[in-house]
């Protein structure tokens, strides 16, 4: 049985271009989740693997579609092998259920985690040069240093909770318990 699997990262997001796609090449059941690729639970996609059966060939559009990490692709391609299934990506042309597949597969697998690599190597090295012009990356502050005070004297002083500060100031409590 030619078995689907779809995932988009949020709600937002639609699903329906991967599941054309694994409906035409012959995927008789889909299993579908909306939720990011980073996230080790992914609800359909553990049915998908509970499911398998020897001689099932799982199929995605894209294989950044089951996993975003070169190990925890390998994992789930490897679990698939252990199920007696295979494994297709139809964007990237890799099939697993034959030699030259599995080593296409094993390839491409090591490009994609070494861009990955890359950008992340890149953003610290930009991250690093800006700080060396004296400018800080990141997110700016929740709250200006006269707020932070006053968040401060409102704990300490009218032990007010940390939920009815962050209401007033419009912030988490994460971010008001950081504070105190």
């Amino acid at each position: 049985m030619i078995i689907g699997y779809a995932r988009v990262s949020t709600d937002d997001q639609k699903l329906e271009a991967q599941t054309d796609a694994l409906e035409g090449a012959g995927a008789e059941r889909i299993f579908a989740d909306k939720i990011t690729g980073s996230a080790r639970s992914r609800p359909q996609l553990d049915q998908m693997i509970d499911q398998l059966r020897q001689g099932d060939v799982v199929v995605v559009a894209k294989y950044d579609r089951l996993a975003r990490s070169l190990r925890d692709l390998l994992d789930i391609v490897q679990t698939i092998r252990e199920r007696g299934a295979g494994f297709r990506s139809l964007a990237e042309d890799i099939d697993t259920t034959t030699p030259a597949g599995r080593l296409v597969f094993h390839v491409f697998a090591s490009i994609a985690q070494f861009e990955r690599e890359r950008i992340s190597e890149r953003t610290r090295e930009g991250l690093q040069a800006a700080r060396k012009r004296g400018r800080i990356g990141g997110r700016p502050p929740a709250l200006s240093p006269a707020q932070r005070d006053e968040v401060k004297r409102m704990r300490d002083e009218e032990h007010r909770s940390l939920a009815e500060i962050a209401r007033l100031f419009k912030v988490s409590t994460k971010t008001v318990r950081r504070v105190t």
